[in-house]
């Protein structure tokens, strides 16, 4: 029998309801009635409801949204025992997609426990497929299944370039392969294996960071761009040796001395156009328009609160974001994830901003 039911956002009126579902659907790993009043006022989460024609609530779902991520992560979906086999979880999923679609992601991501069936195969139907699991995920131990599906497609009014993805094959490679992608849209028999990746890498790394393996100097990836055949200018606001922020070993800082200095001196003899400003977002958009590439150096604390420096390739725009391949991709997820990502425009002008001394620094190509 059909159960007529209407889907809106979560009032703080609803707690009490939403509470006792909790309780009813889930023996174990239950939201405390403090996350579900969070959930409903945090504009980082979207907490929907459904409701039928006497108010009672059939069931919810919570979508949790990441500044500068390109997915949401559906968090919760409960329905309640009367109103399940009726059709209250689809249209829930379906509405916490177009949610977090609004919000300018391109894919959704949630983990379900591997033994309940019935949630699997409505998110099988839904279009989702698994890419891993969480061993001993839950309280009883027992695994999570993580599943995804991508949401949002191109509108017509995106500049896109065809850029073909190479994934980093080291943690420390984003550069290299970022310059890979726009060799191999320069051409496409252009080589892109590890031993290419690792080439660029020698040649236009910092030997350091304040912990681990260097990455890569914009000016080093430039004079690396240059060598293969593609024009390049960088794009830098900072004359200063780079990537100094909290070294404070002297042997580090002596190296990264000498590696700034010897980039200067390349750049210098082999005419590459070093500006010493930055790339605004008008002249992003400019070089796409003019089908070149641009490189740009991003801080990753946006994406995973690390503050890393990282490097990523744009690949279009629209009017709200920028497209982006990143190089970062993770094991077992869809590579079409990591591929014409869209950042909100604000979000890409914060995380184009590295470190303390806020460092912008680009490379275009043609």
């Amino acid at each position: 029998m059909a159960v007529e039911f209407q889907l809106r956002l979560a009032q703080l009126a609803d707690l009490d309801a939403l509470d006792a579902l909790e309780k009813d659907a889930f023996k174990g790993d239950r939201m405390s009635r403090r996350s579900l009043r969070h959930a409903i006022k945090s504009d980082a989460s979207v907490m929907l409801v459904a409701f039928d024609v006497n108010n009672a609530l059939l069931g919810y779902a919570l979508v949790h949204l990441f500044k500068g991520r390109a997915h949401a992560r559906l968090y919760s979906l409960a329905v309640s025992a009367q109103a399940r086999g009726k059709g209250v979880g689809k249209d829930l999923l379906a509405e916490a997609e177009r949610q977090a679609a609004k919000h300018g992601c391109i894919s959704l991501r949630l983990e379900v426990n591997e033994f309940n069936k019935t949630a699997i195969s409505l998110y099988q139907k839904a279009g989702y497929r698994p890419f891993g699991v969480y061993k001993g995920y839950y309280e009883d131990h027992s695994n999570a299944v993580r599943m995804h599906k991508r949401i949002r497609a191109f509108d017509d009014q995106s500049r896109l370039l065809q850029v073909p993805y190479v994934g980093q094959r080291t943690p420390f490679t984003c550069g290299p392969a970022s310059l890979l992608m726009v060799l191999a849209a320069k051409d496409e028999q252009q080589a892109v294996d590890l031993e290419q990746e690792l080439d660029i890498w020698r040649e236009a790394t910092t030997i350091y960071m304040t912990s681990g393996h260097g990455g890569c100097h914009p000016t080093g990836l430039g004079l690396a761009a240059q060598r293969r055949g593609l024009q390049a200018e960088v794009w830098l606001n900072d004359d200063q040796p780079l990537f100094m922020d909290g070294v404070r070993d002297e042997l580090k800082k002596t190296v990264l001395l000498a590696c700034h200095a010897k980039f200067q001196r390349e750049s210098d003899a082999s005419g590459l156009v070093v500006h010493s400003d930055p790339l605004s977002i008008a002249d992003v958009i400019a070089a796409v328009d003019r089908k070149a590439w641009v490189i740009v150096l991003i801080s990753t604390y946006r994406l995973d609160g690390k503050k890393s420096p990282h490097w990523v390739v744009v690949t279009g725009y629209d009017e709200q974001h920028i497209y982006v391949h990143d190089p970062d991709f993770e094991e077992g997820v869809a590579l079409v994830e990591c591929q014409y990502v869209p950042v909100l425009k604000a979000d890409f002008e914060k995380m184009s901003k590295f470190g303390r001394s806020k460092l912008r620094a680009a490379i275009v190509l043609s």
